[in-house]
């Protein structure tokens, strides 16, 4: 939606806890935070257990369930509660205040668990039912499906939300509106900000565009290999934007559900931007038990974290989640071919029509092209997106993952697929096509 869009109804205030997460003593600041928020847990019957995720690279994901006795695996799940704490140093990559809106925005239309309280370096919200997937997941037909029909959902559906709509967070003592720490992300001067928001001018900020400015900014530079490879990736980020930034998103004549007024309305050229997930990885993506929505065709699906959720165009979140398939290994081999990416569009656009209320049956062949090609323009800003990313990472992480291999991974996808646009790999006489390229060029 446009930055005209009608203000959001005022969220529920947000419990705000005064602790911190602490890896040093996990189990006992975790049990802190957990009865601060349900402190009768301390008093009924039932061990408290803290079950780890660790399929993420930027943060700790803990499970807190009470095994009451008598009570059923799906009732504790009922009960059960996650912390998320933030991985050191990842305020220079996100807004933590922009995170928490876009939870409690989708919370409201029903596309994310309830937001239970924020605290110090992190937040607790409750548990979604359903199994996590894994890279070798995301090519079953009912799991695509599942996805593209979900995906549909949150751009057809949900609102571009401005930085001026934030939460607001409660103090556990005082029961009055606190003032959540503002972000790190970059000094907010006015020359920084007016440098960010100069990469698009006259569009609606943030958005993935002025995101990747950001991270630009935030790169090392301090030997002259590292302030050259700056240079030279800002002058591709102005590149791509000049390329990309001004494309007409889900045709030139876009539409949105707005739910605060419950119908379609018209988006003009200047804001085919959508609400984007923007890291939907197989972690991110939940297999729910099935249910009365549940169809032979399709699975339920649900998304998690929202950390990078930004407005986005659609052909940008629909590349980098085909960029998923491969996973953190980034096994080319997995991603899917042109035939399951023009099945997952259809589904994907049939979901589209279907939620702003259109006849989801009538889904033009001329449509399904146009956004085919739209997302084939798009296959390369993902490793950009996520090399920078990893750049900045390389230097502020005490995880155990290689983000400086990951970077140099994911840039080299950019500079592949700028090979093939721009047809210098032909002109250099290199006879064969990288493996990525080749991937997503098979046709089945």
């Amino acid at each position: 939606m446009s930055s005209t869009t009608p203000p959001l109804e005022p969220s529920t205030q947000l419990r705000y806890i005064p602790l911190s997460y602490n890896t040093a003593e996990s189990q006992a600041s975790a049990l802190r935070l957990v009865l601060s928020l349900f402190p009768h847990w301390e008093h009924v019957e039932g061990k408290i257990e803290f079950i780890r995720f660790k399929d993420g690279i930027t943060n700790t994901l803990l499970k807190a369930v009470k095994r009451r006795p008598g009570y059923t695996e799906e009732q504790i799940d009922n009960d059960a509660v996650l912390l998320r704490a933030y991985g050191r140093g990842t305020e220079v990559l996100i807004d933590r205040e922009r995170e928490t809106t876009s939870h409690s925005l989708l919370s409201k239309s029903n596309l994310a668990p309830p937001l239970l309280a924020r605290f110090q370096n992190g937040l607790l919200y409750r548990f979604i039912r359903g199994q996590a997937c894994k890279p070798e997941d995301l090519s079953r037909e009912r799991v695509w499906r599942g996805v593209a029909q979900r995906l549909a959902q949150w751009h057809a559906v949900l609102p571009i939300v401005s930085e001026a709509q934030a939460p607001v967070a409660v103090s556990e003592d005082e029961e009055m509106p606190l003032s959540l720490p503002r972000s790190k992300l970059l000094p907010l001067d006015p020359k920084t900000l007016e440098a960010v928001n100069a990469i698009t001018p006259g569009k609606a900020t943030p958005n993935i565009w002025t995101v990747m400015q950001k991270w630009l900014f935030a790169i090392p530079s301090g030997t002259e290999a590292e302030a050259t490879r700056k240079v030279v990736l800002q002058n591709e980020l102005e590149r791509t934007v000049k390329e990309l930034a001004d494309r007409p998103g889900l045709g030139t004549d876009g539409a949105c559900m707005d739910p605060t007024y419950g119908k379609v309305v018209k988006l003009t050229h200047e804001v085919q931007l959508v609400f984007g997930h923007c890291d939907l990885l197989s972690g991110n993506i939940i297999v729910q038990p099935s249910n009365k929505f549940t169809t032979h065709r399709a699975e339920t699906v649900s998304f998690i974290d929202y950390e990078y959720a930004t407005p986005a165009p659609a052909a940008f979140d629909l590349a980098n989640h085909f960029s998923e398939w491969g996973g953190f290994d980034c096994d080319f081999n997995l991603l899917p071919t042109r035939s399951q990416r023009r099945g997952f569009l259809e589904e994907y656009l049939r979901s589209y029509s279907h939620h702003l209320g259109q006849d989801e049956t009538t889904t033009k062949e001329d449509d399904v092209q146009r956004l085919f090609d739209e997302v084939d323009l798009f296959r390369g800003v993902p490793g950009f997106y996520w090399g920078i990313w990893a750049l900045i990472q390389a230097t502020i992480s005490q995880i155990d993952f290689d983000y400086a291999a990951y970077a140099e991974i994911r840039l080299g996808e950019y500079w592949a697929w700028r090979d093939e646009a721009d047809g210098t790999r032909v002109q250099r006489r290199q006879d064969e096509m990288p493996l990525r390229e080749r991937r997503w060029a098979q046709e089945s």
